[in-house]
């Protein structure tokens, strides 16, 4: 819970007083919303270890 909040308060922080493109913001949000919903479902064990995936051969 901790860490979801620590989460939201930083990207509150960059939104607010970084000044950036909103291209930029928006691909920003995105990339952190599905990385916390990525490790949101690691952490429930809905999806196993990411690290231990192998690509290819």
């Amino acid at each position: 819970m901790i860490v979801l909040i620590a989460v939201g308060m930083l990207l509150w922080l960059v939104n607010n007083y970084l000044p950036m493109d909103a291209k930029i913001k928006k691909i920003l949000n995105v990339v952190v919303v599905v990385g916390v919903v990525i490790w949101l479902l690691q952490v429930f064990g809905v999806i196993g270890n990411l690290g231990a995936m192998r690509i290819g051969g």
